[in-house]
């Protein structure tokens, strides 16, 4: 089953707890919480009062995705919610596969991700062994509402094609610009975990889970 997870930073902030609360029935999603230090990205968004209280709203699995320069430390202070999922990324440290290790001790799944310049190359194979997700980036990471690249998909096929061979577990999300149009060519470069802000939050209310089952089922042929 394709994973859909709508993120939060295309909410309406002044309505949060209410947008959240509209998806809480719908079925084999995450909720994705972009988490920006102003740091590695130029933005910043959920603090952890924030992120405690979106814990303490919803029944969802959350995905945080943590576009910071320390995400040890949020492993530390976030270590006591109930995070489903937390990704970092590669780029930086130098010692991605003892993050993971530690993360693991707290969060069922623990994933990395690649800005669009990283190819895969950039991770070990023990890596890719231990480690739950791989997040592709098919925008750059920082803010919302960005076009998708479509060179970002020859390196979900790439690991599509590893993970196979390998005969790995792994999960592939893809997030950036993900709409009707380029949840087809995500799914069919071997993606299984779709990112998605404005494509479903940017459509009226009343549509969310009509527009999250579309980007569900838009691979199938």
């Amino acid at each position: 089953m394709t994973i859909i997870s709508p993120s939060l930073l295309a909410c309406n902030f002044m309505q949060l707890e209410l947008e959240i609360k509209e998806l809480e029935e719908v079925q084999n999603i995450w909720l994705h919480l972009d988490i920006m230090d102003g740091h590695f990205v130029p933005n910043l968004t959920f603090g952890h009062e924030i992120i405690k209280g979106i814990a303490h709203t919803t029944k969802q699995k959350l995905d945080a995705h943590f576009m910071v320069t320390n995400p040890e430390f949020y492993i530390d202070t976030l270590k006591d919610l109930s995070l489903h999922n937390f990704t970092f990324h590669c780029e930086v440290t130098h010692a991605p596969l003892e993050l993971i290790k530690k993360a693991k001790k707290y969060f069922p799944s623990v994933g990395i991700s690649l800005k669009p310049a990283t190819p895969i190359e950039a991770i070990d194979e023990e890596v890719w062994n231990t480690v739950d997700l791989v997040l592709i980036m098919s925008v750059e990471p920082g803010f919302g509402g960005q076009k998708f690249m479509h060179h970002s998909l020859e390196k979900v096929k790439q690991l599509a094609h590893f993970r196979e061979q390998k005969g790995l577990s792994f999960s592939i999300q893809m997030d950036g610009g993900i709409n009707l149009e380029t949840a087809p060519m995500a799914l069919e470069a071997g993606a299984d975990n779709l990112v998605a802000g404005s494509a479903v939050f940017k459509s009226p209310r009343d549509q969310w889970s009509k527009r999250i089952e579309e980007l569900r089922s838009s691979g199938v042929s």
